[in-house]
């Protein structure tokens, strides 16, 4: 699915930038994505992926931190450690609009 939708937003970026349609076939191709992403099924399943793949990372993150244990460098870790902190005191919603828990 994912190397699907990176398939059609490459299409769509070529067929923009080498469109000889002009401003006007830009705006109108603008107008129909922005309809499409306030779409509220759209919404949804893009904020329901977004959860899975947090819940995915959450995973993640703790097997890789039981194998890997003190050999991570420093910067890695600092880097983690904030990033988890930046979640933790965030208003529950990502840079997309999304919210998670």
């Amino acid at each position: 699915m994912r190397y699907r939708l990176t398939f059609v937003v490459g299409l769509a970026l070529g067929y923009v930038l080498g469109t000889k349609a002009g401003r006007e076939r830009y705006e109108q191709l603008k107008k129909s994505a922005r309809q499409v992403a306030q779409n509220p099924a759209v919404r949804n399943t893009a904020e329901s992926a977004a959860q899975q793949g947090r819940q995915f990372a959450g995973k993640a993150y703790h097997v890789v931190s039981d194998k890997v244990g003190d050999r991570m460098p420093e910067s890695v870790a600092g880097r983690v450690r904030s990033l988890r902190d930046r979640a933790a005191h965030s208003d529950g919603s990502d840079d997309w609009g999304t919210s998670h828990p």
